[in-house]
């Protein structure tokens, strides 16, 4: 049989069993197994215990773990209702203010979290009740958290960075480095459009029931301070060649234990059980998805398909940038589908060789892939952004908070073709911090 024919196979068994409900974990690893049976025989299963310890044995992926810790302890406290609410009384006068001041939230929460469903619902719980009680309309109200929520995996720590920087062996630090500009950039597109589509409607939201002193204005910055310090320290350690990405995520999640305890009390045993029970869930998960990843990968590799994929479009001489608009659509439709994790683990290994060879920046293809995945997270069928926000304003139709959406998918095609054209704004400064990896 063909490499072509058994890639044939390959696809429409695999989509056929993600598609079906089946956990990602399992689907795959099942897939894997199977065909290395069908094609290679029992002789070789005993390579699948060996790969799959080859993949997790990475001291990298004790990142993964201590950085959903942080998240988990974030968002288990009341951080985003301080972060809401203090930069609420800076700009509860501007026009839209509301709604930049949770975009702003979400994006510094972003910093802390590294995880899109846990910003979205942190910032989700407190702004979309307040927006809708001061007159927003329910669709901004919603798209604009959605939408703020993906800036979680894009805006370093990013969980997403550290899983295509495991499956590529791309520096995990240059490709944080590499989302912050694009973070911001992405940030300031959410809040452009929003101020125009206020502006549009000549929509005046409704004033805060009283006004904020200059004295109020003040005492809320300490709120934000602790952040800002977690933020910085995390930063420090990681680039001023203090620590790994592994040691800085223990520093991070050390310091966000630190601050949930001495600033919002949570030394209860219950609320140390919560953390620590979403930090076990959401880490095994993750863990599963690579082990069966990268046994997915094996099984690719030998049936010599992705060799057989990259030749034939070494081969086809397409344009580099057709070649990067075609995987920009499969990877659209990929996150339609798919969860972002299992994507990125899918796909990497493969996409990786082929766009080596046409010349482009792997860390920069880092960011592309991610705001890809971003969209996927507001695009239904999977669009788990869309679902937390529905969950927040169950009296908001699902398909309301789906049209609301639309317009910051827009922002972020734009973005990335803002990347393509301006690729230094995701490689200027991890060569500007680590040298030119070139």
């Amino acid at each position: 049989m063909s490499p072509t024919t058994q890639g044939v196979i390959v696809l429409v068994i695999t989509l056929a069993v993600l598609l079906s409900g089946a956990p990602v974990a399992f689907g795959l690893g099942a897939i894997s197994i199977a065909f290395i049976l069908l094609f290679q025989g029992f002789d070789a299963l005993h390579v699948v215990a060996e790969t799959i310890y080859g993949g997790l044995h990475d001291f990298t992926l004790v990142s993964i773990p201590m950085f959903v810790m942080m998240g988990a302890a974030i968002g288990s406290s009341p951080a985003g209702r301080d972060l809401y609410e203090a930069l609420d009384r800076w700009l509860y006068r501007v026009p839209g203010g509301l709604v930049i001041s949770n975009l702003g939230a979400c994006a510094l929460f972003a910093a802390l979290t590294g995880s899109s469903p846990a910003c979205c619902a942190a910032i989700g719980k407190m702004g979309i009740p307040e927006m809708r009680r001061r007159g927003y309309p329910d669709d901004i109200a919603t798209g604009s958290i959605c939408a703020g929520g993906t800036l979680g995996i894009l805006i370093p720590p990013s969980i997403t960075f550290i899983l295509y920087g495991i499956a590529t062996e791309t520096s995990i630090g240059r490709l944080f480095l590499a989302g912050v500009l694009p973070g911001l950039m992405l940030t300031g597109l959410f809040m452009l459009w929003t101020l125009f589509i206020i502006w549009k409607r000549g929509f005046r939201a409704h004033p805060a029931h009283f006004r904020y002193s200059w004295k109020q204005k003040f005492q809320s910055v300490p709120k934000i301070a602790p952040f800002l310090a977690i933020i910085i320290g995390v930063m420090y350690v990681l680039y001023g060649g203090v620590a790994t990405p592994s040691e800085a995520a223990g520093v991070g999640a050390a310091l966000c234990l630190v601050f949930a305890v001495l600033i919002y009390r949570m030394w209860r045993p219950l609320q140390w059980w919560v953390i620590l029970r979403d930090t076990t869930r959401e880490s095994v998960m993750i863990l599963m998805i690579i082990a069966a990843a990268v046994l997915f990968g094996y099984m690719l590799t030998s049936l010599y398909l992705t060799q057989t994929l990259a030749q034939a479009i070494a081969d086809a001489h397409v344009n580099r940038w057709v070649l990067m608009a075609m995987i920009n659509l499969f990877l659209l439709v990929c996150g339609f589908f798919i969860p972002p994790a299992a994507i990125i683990l899918m796909t990497a290994p493969i996409l990786y060789p082929i766009i080596k060879a046409a010349g482009f920046d792997p860390v920069w293809f880092g960011v592309i892939l991610t705001i890809n995945m971003e969209i996927g997270l507001i695009h239904p069928p999977v669009g788990l952004n869309i679902y937390i926000v529905s969950s927040i304003a169950p009296d908001v139709p699902v398909t309301r908070i789906m049209w609301g959406t639309i317009p910051y998918v827009v922002c972020m095609m734009l973005a990335i073709v803002i990347l393509c054209v301006f690729p230094e704004i995701a490689t200027w400064l991890p060569d500007h911090m680590m040298g030119s990896a070139h």
